[in-house]
């Protein structure tokens, strides 16, 4: 309900209630428009297409507590609504505790946008879509402007209107019961700073009020001055305040744009007070004078007794009237695509002051009974219950703000945050994460934050261990623990605990999956296993070194001849001889996976096929010493120091081996970009001139060799 009943008022239990209740059949509505100059309250019902006025009450402010549509003083404001809130509480016999308002301001914005609703399936549509439609719309067109908006100022969204809907991409009416697989809307949001929106909020809580609904003063204004009929024709609005004028434009039976001049009635006041020497409330009396036809009286700051005529009065304010007219019909022009409207209806008490019409008409260029004050007329929709109603043009926007009442459209909320009371715009489907958001407490408060991360290079490649998830934020919503994604409503008390965060990475080498723990090798026809080292910053280390921020790290996949006779404890006889797969061998030569070592005092023989290669490289070689020709294709060349030397081609590229006496197939990897320690794969194929082999598989000229990762 709008109106709350005080209890010294419903001890006379049910039967006065439902008395009241006849008194009244409708739901009582507040509308309080908080203007520069003063304040007007209106509290009245709807039943079907009618408002009823119930109740009236006007007061201005006692000082300038309000410049240009901003509350400056917001205690004085306060006051003020107080006084016209007890007087209509007088007037209607009930507590009056809920309040709709609208806002002006100077530094209104409007973002006009396209938003498609796109449903599962074709559908039959609801309230409940079309509401939803339009506050996607709200939500795109504050995005779209929080990219323009390059200033440190937060703006809140007070009010929308849609210019157009789209049913199936085809422009519609109305949506409701129509099916549609795709919904549509065209609209503009209006946008006030915060300073605004949250000076009217205090003063209405200040004076025992709670806000139900917040528009903008044109949209309300609107509501009453131009009927839905006469909105096909190309019609300008102004409401002239005393410090803001507000216009709204329609055409093609929508409102196509808002905007605001922050010039108004207060003007004209400050040159009567710059002329005759007067305070500021003398001049407003000056100024509503010049309205009659007599002799005008006041004193000045001197004391001085003065008189001036009307005329006189209006020749000092039209200066300023043209100025005023001026910066009115050029914002028309520019939210009317640079072009007059073809008529302009003016409310508010600014607009009716001696030659204002005039002067607009002629600004506009348009014939000047086509610029005209909105009176009575307007108010043929509307029934007053009162005494001497006052059927005004003053009285068009509060009554308009309690008819937008019944949209519930452009509602904000307010909830304690940590202890901190905060506004937000309700779109009906807030989260605790929306109010976190608004209180600037940040994603990285609320959610689980990692420990410090580690950075380090493995066989070249940069590499990052993450550290470890704390945890997650404690969230309670009025005393019960939630979840972030909680819905919330008014008055809401919202606790969030800080998520904390998990330890630092920490990681050892042979955690890598690079490292497999051990190398196996064959020595002297027995298995054994050899622990697996990295070399960090050029330093062996063991699989269980715990790697620091910036570690180089290579892993090492292979032992050479003299490490493994170390690691063994062995010491080996003076003339020794040492072989690897069967191949004579030094102390450097590396060992690999399933590689064999051998050591022996006696002499090993060649096989076979090592004695074809050995006389097929000493012929070659007499040859080369009988002429200088290039060798013959399946030909091993040999070098001056008796080393041989072939060519064989690895995955299409030619590879030259050479400084051995022979060449196995594992040979190879230290000479071609095949990474054994990041697996691409299952395991590693390997042929041979079309056939799988073994890494220790020998070597001829020209062999052609297939290496590459299988899953």
């Amino acid at each position: 309900m709008i109106i709350g009943y005080a209890s010294d008022k419903v001890e006379g239990g049910i039967e006065k209630i439902m008395a009241e209740s006849r008194k009244y059949p409708g739901q009582l509505v507040f509308g309080l428009d908080i203007g520069t100059r003063s304040i007007i309250g209106t509290v009245g019902y709807r039943t079907n297409d009618t408002f009823y006025v119930v109740a009236q009450q006007t007061k201005e402010h006692d000082t300038r507590s309000m410049l240009d549509g901003q509350i400056h003083d917001i205690g004085k404001v306060s006051k003020t609504i107080k006084i016209v809130k007890e007087t209509l509480e007088k007037q209607i016999e009930r507590k009056l505790t809920e309040v709709c308002i609208a806002a002006a301001g100077r530094v209104l914005k409007t973002v006009t946008t396209h938003i498609d609703y796109e449903l599962a399936e074709e559908t039959t549509i609801a309230p409940e879509h079309i509401y939803t439609l339009d506050m996607m719309g709200v939500e795109k067109a504050y995005d779209e402007f929080q990219e323009e908006n390059d200033t440190d100022i937060k703006f809140y969204c007070v009010g929308y209107t849609v210019v157009k809907y789209y049913l199936n991409h085809y422009p519609m009416t109305t949506l409701e019961n129509h099916k549609a697989s795709v919904i549509s809307a065209d609209l503009i949001a209006t946008f006030l700073p915060d300073e605004v929106v949250d000076g009217l909020y205090k003063a209405v809580e200040f004076a025992g009020l709670k806000v139900v609904n917040l528009t903008l003063e044109p949209i309300a204004a609107i509501q009453v001055a131009i009927p839905t009929m006469y909105r096909m024709l190309n019609i300008a609005l102004v409401d002239v305040g005393a410090g803001t004028s507000d216009i709204s434009i329609t055409a093609e039976g929508s409102i196509v744009a808002y905007g605001m001049i922050p010039c108004a009635g207060d003007r004209i006041t400050e040159a009567i007070a710059q002329q005759y020497l007067v305070d500021f409330n003398e001049a407003e009396k000056i100024k509503l004078a010049s309205k009659h036809k007599m002799a005008i009286n006041f004193k000045d700051i001197m004391g001085l007794s003065q008189k001036t005529m009307p005329a006189d009065v209006c020749k000092v304010a039209e200066p300023v009237v043209k100025k005023m007219t001026k910066e009115v019909a050029d914002k028309i022009k520019e939210l009317n695509g640079e072009k007059p409207v073809s008529a302009v209806f003016i409310v508010g008490g600014g607009g009716k002051f001696s030659g204002y019409t005039e002067s607009l008409a002629k600004d506009m260029g348009i014939q000047a009974e086509r610029v005209a004050l909105r009176g009575e007329e307007v108010f043929k929709d509307i029934a007053f219950l009162i005494d001497d109603p006052k059927k005004d043009s003053m009285y068009v926007t509060p009554i308009g703000i309690c008819l937008n009442f019944y949209d519930q459209k452009n509602n904000f909320i307010f909830v304690t945050f940590n202890g901190e009371r905060i506004k937000l715009y309700d779109n009906s489907h807030l989260a605790i994460v929306d109010a976190a958001m608004q209180a600037n407490f940040t994603n990285e408060c609320l959610f689980p934050k990692r420990g410090k991360e580690l950075n380090f290079t493995i066989n070249g490649k940069s590499r990052i261990a993450r550290g470890e998830l704390g945890e997650a934020a404690v969230v309670t919503l009025n005393g019960i623990l939630t979840g972030i994604n909680a819905q919330i409503q008014a008055n809401d008390k919202i606790v969030v605990k800080e998520s904390t965060a998990g330890a630092a990475a920490s990681l050892e080498i042979r955690k890598l999956p690079e490292y497999n723990s051990t190398i196996q090798i064959i020595v002297n026809e027995k298995k054994v296993l050899l622990p697996k080292f990295a070399e960090v910053n050029g330093i062996l280390q063991s699989g269980y070194y715990e790697i620091k921020e910036n570690d180089d790290i290579k892993i090492i996949n292979y032992y050479t001849v003299k490490q493994i006779i170390e690691f063994m404890d062995v010491i080996l006889e003076k003339g020794t001889k040492l072989y690897v797969n069967n191949k004579i061998a030094a102390l450097d030569e590396k060992v690999y996976e399933n590689f064999s070592l051998l050591w022996t005092m006696e002499e090993v023989h060649l096989s076979d096929v090592e004695e074809d290669e050995k006389l097929s490289g000493d012929n070659h070689m007499a040859l080369k010493d009988n002429a200088e020709e290039k060798p013959q294709d399946g030909i091993s060349q040999k070098s001056s120091n008796n080393f041989m030397e072939i060519t064989v081609v690895v995955n299409n590229e030619t590879v030259f081996l050479k400084g051995k006496n022979s060449y196995i197939y594992v040979d190879v990897f230290d000479l071609i970009h095949f990474d054994l320690t990041q697996p691409l794969g299952g395991s590693v194929v390997t042929l041979l001139n079309g056939k799988s082999v073994q890494y220790t598989e020998t070597l001829k000229q020209n062999d052609v060799l297939e290496i590459y990762w299988a899953d």
